[in-house]
């Protein structure tokens, strides 16, 4: 089985914006255990289209963070199962997904398509739905 996880390779943690995800790190899976791993670049890719990539890659199931109902779809035509709303280290993740221990959830939980995205620049800096914090200076 080969699984993705939305990933920042600055700090190896789950990317929280699967539409804005430049890497993926794509595990192995034999025998409940992680066999092997590689990050790869995503090209450019994005939203919906990220589906393709990753169907194209053998994936059949991918963790992320926040995620939102076009690219829910999308996988979903794909056959690709989704475990979002995750946070922390990716190999954590692909550790407990692999154990049977991750919660599946298909759910989209990023509703603000469209909005300006200015979290997601400096590694997302939260949850998708989240209100970004700004540093406003008034004149």
């Amino acid at each position: 089985m080969k699984i993705a996880v939305c990933f920042s390779k600055e700090d190896g943690q789950i990317f929280q914006h699967f539409g804005h995800t430049k890497f993926f790190k794509f595990y192995e899976i034999a025998d409940g255990k992680i066999s092997a791993s590689e990050i790869v670049d995503v090209g450019g890719a994005g939203h919906e289209a990220l589906a393709d990539f990753l169907k194209a890659h053998g994936v059949s199931a991918l963790v992320c963070g926040g995620i939102g109902g076009g690219a829910v779809s999308a996988l979903n035509s794909a056959e690709i199962e989704i475990y979002a709303g995750n946070s922390g280290a990716a190999d954590e993740a692909a550790r407990l997904l692999a154990e049977g221990k991750l919660q599946k959830n298909s759910s989209a939980n990023c509703n603000h398509h469209g909005e300006h995205h200015s979290h997601h620049e400096q590694n997302h800096g939260g949850q998708c739905g989240e209100v970004p914090k700004l540093n406003l200076k008034l004149f």
